[in-house]
C-alpha cells in the first residue's frame, strides 16, 4: 500500500480517536478502579463494584458497564440516594398568611447527583404587616418630622389598605457621638440645635404596636437632634432594628423597613471611624439598653454592605429607601445589592412619604425572590420555572392571592475545591437548607446530605485466602496480596523474574499488544486503560461498530471489542431501537397497520397505487397537491359521472373506492374532509377520505354526501336592471364633476355629499404595536404606514405626535425628576426640501452636499435665530423618504438645532409656520412635511397627495443607554389641519425590549470604496466579545444605484462566530462593465449597500449595521500629482515654479486645489485647472523682492474634481538655499517649468520621495521610497520614537529602496527619515513620516500595594504596567488562601475590572490569619499580560489600620459573599460621595483622575479636601514668588496661608457649613500616555483659586477642547520643535496660537498657526539654559479653547564670555540619567528600615552605583550618605540605627559615566506603637506632609499655618501645620510619594501611598 493510502487511514483512525473522545462523557468511576469498594461508591453517582470473584475487568465502573463486561447482578454493590417529603400540609388559601408546600423534605446524595423538588408558595392579598419606620433625626429633617407628625390618620388608612393585620413602629437615628462624626463640645452635646435633643446614633422610640392613636400620641413627643457631617449613621439603626427583639417583629408576618434620609451613609472602613480611633468590626449583635438607645456605636465600627444585605435577609426584612433627590443615586445603587427592595424620591418635607410607602408595597407584592439559605458549601442551587427554564437570581412573578409554582434543583458537587466531596468537613457536605421567598418567614426546609457509603464485604475479609494463594486476603472479590507477592490471585512472588512471553496471547508477536507493560506473572498494565482494555491489551475502546461517525450511536459503550447497548437498544452498533415508539402513526398504529417495525423503522409495502407512503406506511400527499386535490376527479367521475375523468376509460383508472353516505365522518376520524363546487352544473358536493382497514386493499374510501348544494334557478332578468342603476350613478358622478371642476374642495365635497361617501375620506395607522429589540435596530428610528381609505382625490395633511417612556406610572423615580427646563440639548429637525435628490447629495463630502448643506445653514439660523440662546445648526444630512407617495424623489433635509429645553413648542410652532408657508428664509421647502424632536418627544407632519394611498411616518425611536429593559412609546395621530379625512386608528404602540448584549456586531467602516479590477470586494464584519460564547448574525445587500448581477452579485447568509472569534471576511463579487456601459462617457456613481439584522445569542449591532460599497469604474477619474517629490530653488530665484502633471482621461477638463504646509514665509493656496488636452501645469510661487528666506516647506495637493482623484505624489518638498541661481534653472524658468536634475548643483543626491512607513507587527515597520535620479550608492534610514531629539536617532544602513526596522517597542509612536548618498556624500532627508507600531500583549503591572484596614478587610492597589503595548481595557484580580508551602488550600476567587482606571479593589471579609496569594494581570486587544503576584498575611501587619480615606471609585469585594454576590461589583463612590450639607453635594461629577491616574479624595470634618489641595483659603493669604534663573533652571513657589480665629471673631461660615474655600495647585501630566520615555516632554503647573474657571467645567459646544498632547524636541541649543494633537471639537478648527515667555517673565510672544493642518511650529533664538513656558490653544468660528501648558529648558555648554550663547557644536541635552523609581519603605524593626527602588526609566547608559543620602527632616544629627552598587531592575538597601518617631528624609541617585543623575526622594517615620499621650485639652498637632517628587530643577513650598480658638473642629490650642513641597525633573516618569502622618487621641498613624502621574 502506497504511503498516501497509509497517511489516510491514519488520518482516519485519527479523526475517529477524536469523535470518540468528543462525544463521550467524563467518567469519574474510573479515577477509582485502584481503591477499594469503598472509594469507588464514593467517585460518584452511578458508580457500582463488582465483588464477584472471577469477574475479570475493572470492578469499579458505571452500573451498566459492569452487568455489560458480565457481572452477575448479584454482586454488584451500589449505593442509593433517596427523596423523602416528610411533611407536607396543603396550602390552605382561606388563611391570610405566607405559606410553602412541601414543609419538611429530606434528600440524600451520591456525589454529582442532582434533584429537583416541585414547591408551591402561596402569599395572601392582605397578610399580616409589620411596618417600621426609621427616620433621620438630624436637624435638616425638621420639617419631615413636624409633617410625619401630622400624618397619624392618613398613616393609619395606607397600612389598612395593605393589610388588616398590622403594626407599626418607629426608631430614629442621627450618628455616632463621637468626633468627627459629632460636635464634642458641652454645649453642643446638650444641645446641637435650638429646641434639639442631644445627639445619639439609634433609639427603638415605639416598638411595633397594633394601635395607630397611640403611635401618633408617642411620636408627637419627638424632637430633631443633630450633628457635623452630611453621611449619616443609618446603617447602624438598619442592622439594630434588624436583630433586635424588642422591636418586636412578628413570625409569619411581612417586615418592612421604611428607610427616610437626605443625606447618604457612612459603612464599614469610609475613614471617617479611623479618625476617630474605632477599629473593630461590628458583631452584629443587638446592643439596646433599657431604654431602646445604641449603646456600642462608640465601640465598633458601622457594618458593611454584604453585612447589611445578609443581615437582612437572615430576618426576612425588605427595606424601603425614602430618600430626597440629593442623595438619590447612592441609595438607587445601594437597592441593587438587595434581592428585593425599593426606594422612592422624598420630597423636601416628606409630605409624599405614605404615597412611597403605598406604592413600594404594591411593587414588592408583584415580585417574588425565591433564595436557599444555609446552603452547605458542597451543594450548589437553581430555580427554574413551570416551564424548566432556569431564573436568574430566582425572581418569579406570583401574583398575591394566587398559588405560585417553582422547582428547586439542588445539586452535590464531587469536589469542593481540590478535595473529593466525602472527604471535607461534615458541616459542608450536610446541613438543612431553607428554600424560601425572601419576604416569607415559612420555608421548605430540605435536609440535604452526601451519601458517602462503605461497603460491608470490606469488613469482612477472608484472610489466607485459599483463593488468594495463602497471600494475601480476599476483600470483596479482590486479592490484596501481602508484601512481596503480586498477581490477581498473589500467585507470583516479586523476586522472581517473568518473561514477556507470558504476555504474548495467542495469534500475537508482541508483549500486551504493543500497547503496555508486561509485569509480574505475566499481568499486562496498559498504557492507556482509558483506550485499551484485555488480559493483552488487545481491545481498542475506540475500534467497535459507529452510526455516523458516532461509537456505538452514543447508545452504549465498547467493550472488549463489542458494542455493549444500552438499555433499549440493539444491533451491532446500538443502531435499533426495541421501543416501537418510532413505527407509531399519527392514529397509533404501528406503520399505519401496513408494514412491520423493524430496528426502529417501518418496513413498508409496495401499495402500486402511485401514492407515496409516510415513513410509518401512511399516505403521503405531502409530496402531491393534498389529499383533496389528487382525490377530487375520482370522485367526481364515480360519484356524479362528471368532471375531466367523466369518460368510462378514464374513470377506471382511479384508485379511489366511492361510497354514498347519508351522513360524513368526523374530520378527525379521517384523512380529510373535502368540499368542492362542480364547474359542470356549479353543485357543491362534500366527501372524506379516509385508507382502508384492510390492508390488502390499496384503493382509498372516499365516502360522499349523497345530497348536493345546487343554486337555485336563474336570476339573469336582474342583469338590465342593474346595468341601468349603473348608467344612472354614472352619469350623476359626471354632472358633479362638470360642475365642480374649477375647484378640487367643491369636488371633495360633493362626494362627501353622496350617500356612498358620506363618511368622506378616513386616514390611521396601518399597524396597531411593534414589539422591537434593541439589539436588532439598524436605525435610531421606525417607519410605520400610514393609510388613507375613500376617495383618493384631494390633498390631506395629517399631524402627529410621539411620546417616549409612557409605560411609566406617574410616580416612577425617572418621571418624578424633571429636567431642568433651562439644559441645552439638541432638536432634531426634518424638512422636506423642494428639490429633486441626487446621489452626490448622499455624499456628505461632495460639493453638491456642500453646497446645499452652507445654503441650509444659512436660512435655517436666520430663522431660529428668534429662538432665545438657539445656536446654529449642525450635523446636516441628506437622503430620501420610501413611502412618500409622490414626493418621494424630493431630498429630505436632516439637521440638529441646539437650544434650551424649554423652546421645544416654540421651535414647533416657528417649523410649522415656515413649512407651511413653503420657505425658510430664501430656502425653499415641500408644506406637509416636517418632524421636530427632543430626546424624549417629537411632533411633526405628514402629507398625502392625490391619489395616494400610503405614507410612512418617521418616527423617532430615542434609544438611549439608560433606557428601561423594556419601554414602550405610543405615536399619536392628533389632527388633519388640510383636508377632508378624519382619523380612524389614532394610535400605535411601540415596545422595544433592552438586552443585554454578549457581543456586538458591527462593520469597520460606514463605507468601503473597490475597484472593478479588484474582482472581489472583501467586507470586514467584527465581533466585539463582551461574554464569549457561539453566536451569529445575518447580511446581506441591497441595490441602490449598483444592481445584482449587472455590477455585483447579491449575497445573503449567516456568519457563526466561534468562542474567541472577532472577525470574518464576507467576499462579494464584482462584475465587469458590459460592452454598452462602457462606452458611456458620464458613467453613475455605482452603489450597493450591505446590512446587518437579526443578530442572536444574546448579540446586538454596533456602531455600523450598514455600510455602502462604491465600485470604481476603471479608466475613470483623472490622476493629478506633483511631477516629482523634491523641488530646489535658490534664493536668487525670483519665482518657483512646482509642475503638476495629469494623467489618465485628458480630453475632460479638471481641476484641484493647492495650498503651503509648514512655511514661515509662504501662507498661499489656490487652484490649478486643466483644459481638455494638457497633460502638465505649473503652480508658480512669487516671493517677494528681497524677502527669500533659506528654509524648507511642503506643498500639497487636495480637493480635486468630481472626475480627477490625487495620486501618489499629493505633497512635494520645497528647498529654498542660498546657493546662487545656476544658468540652466534661469533658462528653465524663462520656459515656465524646471528641468529634473539628479542631483544638486554641488553634486549631491536629492532626497529620496515617496516615502511610506507602514506597521507589521508589534515590533517592526517597514519603510520603502522611490529613489532620487541619479546613482546612490546607498540609504540611511534615521528613525526615533516621536517627542525624542532626532540626534538620538537610530540610523540603519541600506542598499536597496526598501527597510525593516525591527526590535522597536510596542504601541509606539516613530518617526523616520531618509537620505540618499554616494561619493559626494549625503544627500538632504525626506520630510519627516510617522508610523505607530501595532500593539502587542501587555507586560506586568506594577507593585502591587496592600492598605490594610483591619486583619480582613485589605485594599489592593497596582501600577499599570511599564509597558502597555496598547490601551489597556480590564484588570483581572486572582486571590488565594494558601499555606507555608505555598499551596492553595481554598478556592480561588477571581474579579475582572472592566474600567481600567480603577486599579484599587476594596477585599471585605477574608479569612483572619490566613495568608493570600494575590494576583494582578492586565489585558490590552491583543489579549492577558502576565501575572504580578505578591503574598501576605494582613494579621502579620500593623494591627491598627492606616488612616485612609476611601478612595472613590474602588471595587468592592465580600471574599467569603455567596454566589448571590460574584455577579457584581460594588463601588466605594456609590455609598460614599455625600452631601456636606443638608442640600448640597460636597463632590460634583465623577472625573477624579487625571489621565488615568489617582486625584484621591480625603474626607476631613470640614469637608472634602484633594490631594493636589493646598489648603482652605482665609481672611489673610499672602502669595510669593521666586524665579531662579540660570544654569540649573531652578522655579521655586512660596505660598503662606495663615487663618486666625478667636474670641469675638466671626467663625468662619464655609466651615462649618462644611464647605471649603480652596486654593489649587494642580499636577497634570501633559501627554498621553502612550509609553513613551521621553525626557523632552514636559509637566506643567497650574496654580490658582477658585475666582479662576473649573479646569473640567463643559465647555460651549463647538468650542475646541484643550490640545491633548504637547511634546518638545530639541533642534539644537537655541532652537526648539513644539508640537501637539488637534484637539477634539464638534466643528472645524480653523487654526491655532502658541504663546511662550520666559518662565521668570519678560516679554509674551505669540505664533499664529492659520492652517489647521499643521499642529507644530520652530521657535530660534531662544536662550540656552532657560526656563520658557509655553502655551498652545485652538480656535473655531465658536471661539477660542482652553490652553495646553507646558515648562522646557534647552541645556547646553555656553561660552564663558558670553553666557547667552552655546558654545558652537556643543551637545545639548541632558545624558545623565534620570531620576531612579519610586521609594519603597519596609519597616523592619524599631530603628531600622529597608529600603527599596527600581531602575531609572532611562538609564541612558549602564548603571555604576547608587547614592542614598538619610537625614533627620527636622534637622539634627548628621547626614549619613551610602554607595550601592548594581545594575538591577530592583535594588534595595538596608539602614540601621535610626529613631523612632522621628521624621527622615532620603534621596536616591543614579551614577553612570556621565555622571549623577537627578535625585529621588521620599520621607519616612518608624512609629512606635502607643505613640504617646496627647490630651485633648493640651496642645495637639496634626502634621501632613506631601512630598511629590518631580526634579530639582522646579520647586514648590508651601506652608499653611492654622491658628483656630473657637473652631468647632478642633479643641483648645490645637495647630495642623502642612507642609507641600514638589521637585519636578524633564521626564516621562513621575512619580508621587505621599507620606501621611495624622495624630489622634492616643495613637499615631502612619500612611504612605504611590502615585503616578
Amino acid at each position: 500500500m502506497g504511503s498516501w493510502s497509509l497517511r489516510f487511514l491514519a488520518g482516519l483512525g485519527l479523526l475517529a480517536v477524536l469523535l470518540t473522545c468528543c462525544s463521550s462523557q467524563v467518567n469519574s468511576c474510573l479515577t477509582a478502579r485502584s481503591g477499594t469498594c469503598s472509594d469507588c461508591l464514593q467517585a460518584g453517582v452511578g458508580c457500582a463494584y463488582c465483588s464477584e470473584e472471577d469477574f475479570g475487568f475493572p470492578r469499579c465502573d458505571l452500573h451498566e458497564k459492569i452487568l455489560a463486561h458480565g457481572c452477575n447482578a448479584a454482586y454488584v454493590i451500589k449505593a442509593t440516594s433517596k427523596q423523602t417529603i416528610e411533611r407536607n400540609e396543603a396550602i390552605n388559601m382561606n388563611l391570610q398568611r405566607s405559606q410553602v408546600s412541601p414543609q419538611e423534605v429530606r434528600m440524600t446524595f451520591l456525589p454529582g447527583e442532582t434533584r429537583e423538588l416541585d414547591v408551591n408558595v402561596f402569599a395572601p392579598t392582605k397578610g399580616p404587616l409589620d411596618l417600621y419606620i426609621l427616620m433621620d433625626f438630624s436637624n435638616s429633617m425638621k420639617d419631615d418630622l413636624d409633617n410625619l407628625k401630622k400624618m397619624g390618620n392618613k398613616l393609619a388608612t395606607v397600612v389598612q389598605e395593605i393589610s388588616s393585620d398590622y403594626t407599626i413602629g418607629f426608631g430614629k437615628f442621627v450618628d455616632k457621638v463621637i468626633e468627627p462624626q459629632t460636635d464634642m463640645r458641652p454645649d453642643k452635646l446638650k444641645q446641637p440645635w435650638p429646641d434639639s435633643d442631644s445627639p445619639f446614633s439609634f433609639k427603638n422610640v415605639i416598638p411595633l404596636i397594633k394601635d395607630v392613636n397611640s403611635f401618633t400620641a408617642k411620636l408627637q413627643k419627638e424632637r430633631i437632634s443633630g450633628n457635623l457631617d452630611a453621611p449619616e449613621g443609618g446603617f447602624d439603626a438598619i442592622l439594630q432594628a434588624a436583630v433586635c427583639k424588642e422591636i418586636g417583629w412578628r413570625e409569619g408576618s411581612t417586615h418592612l423597613l421604611v428607610f427616610s434620609t437626605e443625606s447618604a451613609f457612612h459603612y464599614e472602613a469610609d475613614g471617617a471611624n479611623v479618625l476617630a480611633g474605632i477599629l473593630p468590626r461590628n458583631d452584629e449583635a443587638c446592643h439596646l439598653d433599657e431604654n431602646g438607645v445604641y449603646i456600642q456605636a462608640t465601640k465598633q465600627d458601622y457594618p458593611s454592605i454584604p453585612t447589611l444585605v445578609r443581615v437582612l435577609g437572615n430576618h426576612n426584612i425588605i427595606p424601603i429607601f425614602a430618600v430626597t433627590n440629593h442623595s438619590y443615586m447612592y441609595y438607587l445603587k445601594l437597592k441593587e445589592y438587595f434581592p428585593i427592595a425599593e426606594i422612592g424620591v422624598l420630597q423636601e418635607d416628606s409630605s409624599n412619604i405614605l404615597e412611597i410607602m403605598r406604592d413600594a408595597f404594591v411593587s414588592i407584592q408583584s415580585k417574588m425572590s425565591i433564595r436557599a439559605d444555609n446552603r452547605p458549601k458542597a451543594f450548589g442551587a437553581q430555580f427554574l420555572d413551570s416551564s424548566n427554564k432556569e431564573v436568574r437570581y430566582g425572581a418569579f412573578n406570583f401574583k398575591p392571592g394566587e398559588i405560585g409554582k417553582f422547582k428547586v434543583k439542588l445539586t452535590a458537587q464531587q469536589k469542593h475545591g481540590e478535595q473529593p466531596v466525602c472527604k471535607v468537613d461534615p458541616g459542608d457536605k450536610e446541613g438543612t437548607i431553607k428554600v424560601k421567598p425572601t419576604t416569607f418567614d415559612s420555608a421548605v426546609n430540605v435536609k440535604a446530605s452526601i451519601l458517602c457509603e462503605t461497603c460491608d464485604c470490606e469488613k469482612t475479609p477472608t484472610l489466607k485466602a485459599k483463593r488468594c494463594n495463602g497471600k494475601g486476603n480476599l476483600v470483596c472479590g479482590k486479592c490484596l496480596c501481602d508484601d512481596g507477592w503480586a498477581g490477581a490471585f498473589c500467585n507470583c512472588s516479586k523476586t522472581s523474574g517473568s518473561t514477556k512471553d507470558q504476555c504474548i496471547g495467542p495469534g500475537m508477536t508482541e508483549s500486551c499488544s504493543g500497547r503496555g507493560d508486561c509485569q509480574a506473572c505475566g499481568t499486562c498494565v496498559c498504557y492507556n486503560p482509558d483506550q485499551y482494555e484485555g488480559p493483552y491489551c488487545q481491545y481498542d475502546k475506540t475500534q467497535c461498530q459507529r452510526v455516523a461517525g458516532i461509537l456505538c450511536n452514543d447508545r452504549g459503550s465498547c467493550v472488549m471489542g463489542r458494542c455493549a447497548c444500552s438499555e433499549g437498544w440493539e444491533g451491532t452498533a446500538c443502531e435499533c431501537s426495541k421501543s416501537n415508539e418510532t413505527c407509531l402513526d399519527n392514529k397509533g398504529k404501528i406503520c399505519g397497520g401496513r408494514g412491520k417495525c423493524v430496528c426502529g423503522s417501518c418496513q413498508c409495502p409496495d401499495t402500486g397505487s402511485g401514492i407515496a407512503l409516510s415513513p410509518t406506511c401512511e399516505p403521503n400527499f405531502e409530496f402531491l397537491r393534498g389529499v383533496c386535490e389528487e382525490t377530487r376527479k375520482c370522485v367526481q367521475c364515480k360519484a356524479w359521472k362528471t368532471g375531466e375523468k367523466k369518460d368510462e376509460a378514464k374513470c377506471k383508472d382511479c384508485l379511489v373506492e366511492v361510497i354514498m353516505v347519508d351522513e360524513l365522518k368526523e374530520r378527525g376520524e379521517v384523512l380529510d374532509s373535502c368540499r368542492f363546487v362542480d364547474e359542470d352544473n356549479d353543485c357543491t358536493y362534500e366527501y372524506t377520505v379516509e385508507t382502508s382497514k384492510d390492508p390488502t386493499n390499496t384503493k382509498l374510501l372516499a365516502e360522499v354526501l349523497k345530497k348536493r348544494d345546487c343554486p337555485a334557478a336563474s336570476l339573469l332578468w336582474l342583469l338590465p336592471l342593474i346595468l341601468f342603476l349603473l348608467l344612472l350613478l354614472a352619469l350623476l358622478l359626471l354632472c358633479c364633476w362638470k360642475y365642480c371642476a374649477c375647484c378640487t374642495s367643491c369636488w371633495q365635497n360633493c362626494l362627501a355629499l353622496l350617500p356612498c361617501c358620506r363618511g368622506g375620506r378616513m386616514v390611521g395607522f396601518k399597524e396597531d404595536e411593534y414589539l422591537l429589540r434593541q439589539s436588532q435596530l439598524t436605525s435610531n428610528h421606525l417607519n410605520t404606514p400610514m393609510v388613507r381609505t375613500g376617495p383618493p382625490k384631494g390633498t390631506d395633511v395629517v399631524r402627529w405626535k410621539v411620546k417616549d417612556n409612557v409605560h411609566r406610572v406617574p410616580s416612577h423615580p425617572r418621571e418624578l425628576m424633571q429636567p431642568n427646563p433651562d439644559e441645552m440639548i439638541q432638536f432634531p429637525i426634518s424638512l422636506r426640501l423642494n428639490r429633486l435628490f441626487s446621489e452626490n447629495l448622499s455624499r456628505p463630502e461632495s460639493k453638491d452636499a456642500e453646497q446645499l448643506r452652507q445654503e441650509v445653514a444659512d436660512n435655517l439660523n436666520e430663522v431660529y435665530k428668534q429662538i432665545p440662546e438657539a445656536q446654529k445648526v449642525q450635523q446636516t444630512l441628506f437622503r430620501l423618504q420610501k413611502n412618500a407617495g409622490k414626493r418621494g424623489n424630493y431630498t429630505i433635509m436632516d439637521t440638529v438645532l441646539s437650544a434650551p429645553r424649554r423652546a421645544y413648542p416654540d421651535i414647533v410652532k416657528l417649523t410649522e409656520k415656515n413649512v407651511q408657508s413653503g420657505n425658510f428664509g430664501d430656502l425653499k421647502v415641500v408644506p406637509g412635511y416636517y418632524t421636530v424632536a427632543t430626546d424624549r418627544e417629537a411632533a411633526g407632519a405628514v402629507e398625502f397627495q392625490e391619489d395616494v394611498e400610503m405614507v410612512d411616518v418617521h418616527v423617532p425611536l430615542f434609544v438611549k443607554d439608560d433606557d428601561d429593559d423594556k419601554k414602550q412609546l405610543k405615536v399619536e395621530a392628533r389632527d388633519v389641519p388640510l383636508g377632508i379625512a378624519t382619523i380612524a386608528k389614532r394610535f400605535v404602540n411601540i415596545t422595544i425590549i433592552k438586552e443585554h448584549a454578549t457581543s456586538i456586531f458591527s462593520f469597520l467602516q460606514p463605507k468601503y470604496t473597490y475597484s472593478r479590477k479588484d474582482g472581489v470586494a472583501h467586507i470586514p464584519i467584527s465581533r466585539e466579545i463582551i461574554e464569549d460564547g457561539r453566536t451569529q448574525v445575518t447580511y446581506t445587500t441591497q441595490d441602490l444605484s449598483a444592481k445584482n448581477k449587472k455590477d455585483y452579485m447579491s449575497v445573503q447568509g449567516d456568519l457563526s462566530y466561534a468562542p474567541g472569534e472577532t472577525e470574518k471576511i464576507v467576499p462579494v463579487r464584482l462584475l465587469e462593465l458590459s460592452e454598452k456601459d462602457g462606452f458611456l462617457e458620464d458613467k453613475p456613481i455605482k452603489q450597493f449597500v450591505m446590512d446587518l439584522s437579526n443578530p442572536r445569542q444574546g448579540a446586538k449591532l454596533g456602531r455600523y449595521p450598514r455600510t455602502t460599497v462604491t465600485i470604481a469604474d476603471t479608466q475613470e477619474p483623472s490622476v493629478m500629482m506633483f511631477k516629482k517629490g523634491n523641488q530646489n530653488f535658490s534664493t536668487l530665484d525670483q519665482t518657483y515654479p512646482i509642475p503638476v502633471v495629469r494623467s489618465r482621461n485628458e480630453d475632460s477638463p479638471a481641476t484641484v486645489k493647492w495650498r503651503t504646509k509648514k512655511s514661515q514665509c509662504f501662507d498661499l493656496s489656490g487652484s490649478l485647472k486643466f483644459a481638455p488636452g494638457e497633460t502638465e501645469k505649473n503652480i508658480v510661487i512669487e516671493p517677494f523682492p528681497g524677502s527669500a528666506q533659506p528654509e524648507t516647506f511642503q506643498l500639497e495637493l487636495y480637493d480635486p474634481s468630481t472626475n480627477a482623484v490625487v495620486g501618489e505624489r499629493k505633497n512635494t518638498v520645497v528647498n529654498i538655499t542660498e546657493e546662487p541661481r545656476s544658468p540652466e534653472i534661469a533658462q528653465m524658468q524663462s520656459k515656465g517649468y524646471v528641468s529634473p536634475r539628479g542631483t544638486t548643483p554641488g553634486g549631491r543626491l536629492l532626497p529620496p520621495g515617496n516615502l511610506k512607513a507602514k506597521a507589521t507587527g508589534p515590533r517592526n515597520i517597514r519603510l520603502n521610497w522611490d529613489p532620487p535620479p541619479g546613482n546612490p550608492v546607498g540609504y540611511k534610514v534615521k528613525y526615533w520614537i516621536y517627542g525624542d531629539p532626532e540626534k538620538d536617532a537610530k540610523v540603519l544602513d541600506v542598499r536597496t529602496p526598501q527597510a525593516e526596522l525591527t526590535n522597536l517597542l510596542p504601541f509606539c509612536d516613530y518617526e523616520t527619515r531618509v537620505c540618499a548618498y554616494n561619493s559626494m556624500g549625503d544627500g538632504p532627508d525626506t520630510n519627516i513620516v510617522s508610523c505607530q507600531t501595532l500593539e502587542d500583549a501587555p507586560g506586568e503591572p506594577g507593585r502591587l500595594a496592600f492598605n490594610v484596614i483591619s486583619p480582613t478587610v485589605t485594599q489592593l492597589s497596582w501600577a499599570e504596567p511599564a509597558e502597555t503595548n496598547g490601551d489597556i481595557t480590564a484588570y483581572e484580580v486572582i486571590y488565594t488562601p494558601i499555606d507555608d508551602e505555598m499551596k492553595p488550600v481554598g478556592g480561588a476567587k477571581k474579579v475582572k475590572i472592566d474600567n481600567p482606571k480603577k486599579r484599587m479593589l476594596l477585599i471585605e471579609n477574608l479569612q483572619s490569619a490566613q495568608t493570600y496569594q494575590y494576583k494582578v494581570r492586565a489585558q490590552n486587544s491583543v489579549g492577558w499580560g502576565p501575572f504580578r503576584d505578591a503574598t501576605i498575611n494582613l494579621a502579620s501587619q500593623p494591627s491598627r489600620p492606616m488612616s485612609i480615606p476611601i478612595i472613590p471609585d474602588v471595587p468592592i469585594v465580600d471574599a467569603e459573599a455567596g454566589d448571590e454576590y460574584d455577579s457584581y461589583l460594588m463601588y466605594s463612590n456609590d455609598v460614599l460621595k455625600s452631601p456636606t450639607s443638608s442640600k448640597t453635594p460636597s463632590v460634583s461629577g465623577d472625573d477624579y483622575m487625571s489621565n488615568g491616574r489617582w486625584e484621591q479624595n480625603f474626607l476631613f470634618p470640614g469637608g472634602s479636601t484633594t490631594r493636589n489641595l493646598s489648603a482652605s483659603s482665609s481672611p489673610m493669604s499672602t502669595l510669593s514668588s521666586n524665579y531662579k534663573g540660570g544654569a540649573g533652571g531652578s522655579f521655586t513657589t512660596e505660598m503662606h496661608t495663615t487663618y486666625m480665629t478667636g474670641p469675638g471673631s466671626p467663625r468662619r461660615r464655609d466651615m462649618i457649613g462644611g464647605g471649603i474655600h480652596t486654593t489649587e495647585v494642580l499636577m497634570r501630566k501633559r501627554s498621553e500616555n502612550r509609553g513613551y520615555t521621553d525626557e523632552n516632554i514636559r509637566d506643567s503647573i497650574v496654580i490658582g483659586d477658585d475666582k479662576f474657571p473649573d479646569l473640567n467645567a463643559r465647555l460651549s459646544p463647538g468650542v475646541p477642547d484643550t490640545p491633548s498632547r504637547l511634546v518638545f524636541s530639541a533642534l539644537g541649543p537655541t532652537a526648539l520643535k513644539v508640537s501637539w494633537q488637534e484637539p477634539h471639537c464638534e466643528k472645524d478648527v480653523l487654526g491655532y496660537c502658541v504663546l511662550y515667555q520666559l518662565l521668570n517673565g519678560g516679554e509674551t510672544k505669540r505664533l499664529n498657526v492659520t492652517n489647521p493642518a499643521e499642529n507644530s511650529v520652530v521657535i530660534h533664538d531662544l536662550l540656552p539654559n532657560h526656563s520658557y513656558l509655553f502655551k498652545v490653544k485652538a480656535q473655531s468660528q465658536e471661539g477660542w479653547g482652553p490652553e495646553r501648558e507646558g515648562v522646557i529648558t534647552i541645556e547646553s555648554a555656553v561660552d564663558p564670555k558670553s553666557p547667552l550663547s552655546p558654545m558652537p557644536g556643543s551637545p545639548f541635552t541632558l545624558s545623565t540619567p534620570s531620576a531612579p523609581g519610586p521609594l519603597v519603605f519596609t519597616a523592619l524593626s524599631p530603628d531600622s528600615l529597608q529600603l527599596t527602588w527600581e531602575k531609572p526609566r532611562k538609564p541612558n547608559g549602564d548603571i555604576l552605583s547608587y547614592r542614598v543620602t538619610c537625614e533627620q527632616l527636622h534637622g539634627g544629627g548628621d547626614m549619613r550618605s551610602f554607595n550601592v552598587s548594581g545594575n538591577n531592575a530592583e535594588t534595595s538597601l538596608t539602614v540601621p540605627n535610626l529613631t523612632e518617631n522621628v521624621p527622615y528624609k532620603f534621596k536616591v541617585q543614579a551614577q553612570t559615566t556621565q555622571g549623577f543623575g537627578p535625585e529621588r526622594e521620599g520621607i519616612i517615620t518608624i512609629e512606635s506603637q502607643d505613640g504617646g499621650a496627647l490630651s485633648q485639652y493640651n496642645s495637639q498637632s496634626v502634621t501632613r506632609r506631601d512630598v511629590f517628587q518631580m526634579s530639582p530643577e522646579m520647586t514648590t513650598r508651601t506652608n499653611v499655618s492654622h491658628t483656630m480658638i473657637n473652631d468647632p473642629y478642633f479643641s483648645d490650642g490645637m495647630m495642623m501645620t502642612q507642609f507641600t513641597e514638589t521637585g519636578s525633573m524633564v521626564s516621562r516618569q513621575v512619580t508621587r510619594e505621599v507620606v501621611q502622618r495624622n495624630v489622634t487621641g492616643a495613637s499615631t498613624v502612619t500612611k504612605r501611598m504611590f502615585y503616578e502621574s
